[in-house]
């Protein structure tokens, strides 16, 4: 589909409000999404690096007695 100007894009054939709010839907799906995944991978790390820590610690309790 042609448009004859940037203002015939944007209106999207009189079908804007439908096709925009689709793309920003998506989009903010997205951007959400991204970021509950960084934020889960982040907090799976730190227990991760805690568990190696506390059992770095009772292994060196262990040796010490």
């Amino acid at each position: 589909m042609q448009f004859d100007s940037l203002a015939d894009f944007f209106n999207m054939g009189g079908y804007a409000f439908y096709v925009w709010l689709a793309y920003g839907v998506t989009f903010l799906s997205l951007g959400i999404l991204i970021v509950h995944s960084l934020r889960q991978k982040r907090k799976v790390l730190v227990g991760i690096s805690q568990k190696i820590k506390r059992e770095e610690r009772l292994k060196e309790n262990r040796s010490t007695k």
